[in-house]
């Protein structure tokens, strides 16, 4: 399976926020990622993010078991 995205480091006015995903229009996904955290933190950032996409996250209603699924794997 292929997966189209791109990855954006940018400052959250959200010191609680890592990462986020969003769904675009294409059917891609940009991956915006706190650039203040250390190289580790942001590539785990990334893996979390990815494994929203790739667990089809979009499509689901339930936001606390998506979390729980996706920090479990």
């Amino acid at each position: 399976m292929m997966i189209d995205y791109q990855v954006r480091l940018i400052n959250f006015p959200n010191s609680k926020t890592r990462e986020t995903v969003t769904p675009n229009n294409d059917g891609s996904y940009t991956i915006f990622i706190e650039t203040s955290l250390s190289k580790e933190a942001q590539q785990k950032a990334f893996v979390h993010a990815m494994k929203h996409i790739l667990g089809n996250d979009f499509e689901k209603i339930d936001i606390d078991k998506i979390e729980t699924d996706a920090h479990s794997i």
